[in-house]
């Protein structure tokens, strides 16, 4: 099942930048050897902001959930984490859908 997170990450009095930077290295080399359970199809840092996109392929949204769960920067500071989530399919999918639907 594939989808699409969106992580925005914020920081406080309580994190420096220095820290958060800290956190967010150990988060990038846990993405990049990521558990086989958590194949990321593409991972991007957006130029300029704290948010990173990821489309993920993952088994069962039980899997997500636990995966998200045990990501460093979720354990470390996960209350100024925001995850915008959507289950997404394969466009080709859909395109050879809509042609079975209309009999082409």
């Amino acid at each position: 099942m594939l989808y699409k997170l969106d992580f925005t990450v914020e920081y406080d009095e309580t994190i420096a930048q220095q820290g958060l930077l800290g956190i967010w290295a150990e988060e990038a080399n846990a993405a990049l050897g990521a558990e086989p359970a958590a194949l990321a199809v593409d991972l991007r840092k957006v130029v300029g902001e704290r948010k990173v996109l990821v489309i993920a392929d993952v088994e069962t949204p039980d899997d997500l959930d636990r995966i998200l769960f045990n990501l460093p920067i979720m354990q470390k500071m996960g209350h100024l984490v925001q995850i915008d989530l959507k289950s997404i399919r394969r466009y080709e999918d859909f395109a050879e859908g809509e042609k079975e639907r209309l009999g082409r």
